[in-house]
């Protein structure tokens, strides 16, 4: 089989739908068989500042100010497919990136940019898709925020004391 990236064209709109869903399928397969086993561990105070002042102070991922404590250290090489745990495997993310980015591998990734890139152009010109995607979009946005509200503010379940 032809190796693909997200530089090819495709003929047909179902060979392009089947490229992503191969993708998605294959991450998730490997998340799967990654995920046993593999031991998270965190860094120390100085390890993370030595990460942050590698990009002084801005998010690898869109390059925006990272304020306060509130960022990640983000796999370079992904743990999960056996990257270090190291300040050198390590650069700062927003929150928000460093969860949108995921376990994708290159070519799953550069296919999410093409698209959001084409996507916004559409929103933004206001074409009939464009239209659709923005209504679509600000409901999915809307229910998920909803979702994080309630998981962050339910009570955290009382310690029991078994003596």
């Amino acid at each position: 089989m032809k190796q693909t990236s997200a530089s090819d064209t495709f003929q047909s709109d179902s060979e392009f739908v089947g490229r992503l869903h191969t993708l998605r399928q294959s991450r998730r397969k490997l998340k799967l068989e990654l995920r046993e086993g593999l031991v998270r561990e965190s860094l120390s105070p100085r390890e993370r500042d030595m990460v942050l002042a590698k990009t002084g102070g801005q998010c690898h991922l869109c390059g925006g100010q990272i304020e306060g404590n509130k960022w990640k250290a983000d796999h370079v090489f992904s743990h999960a497919l056996g990257g270090q745990h190291s300040p050198d495997n390590y650069l700062p993310a927003h929150s928000l990136c460093n969860g949108y980015r995921w376990f994708y591998k290159p070519e799953e990734f550069q296919w999410i940019l093409k698209l959001g890139v084409w996507l916004r152009t559409q929103i933004e010109t206001e074409t009939k898709v464009g239209r659709d995607a923005a209504k679509a979009f600000r409901k999915y946005d809307c229910v998920r925020e909803s979702r994080r509200k309630k998981r962050d503010t339910k009570p955290r379940a009382m310690a029991t004391d078994a003596r």
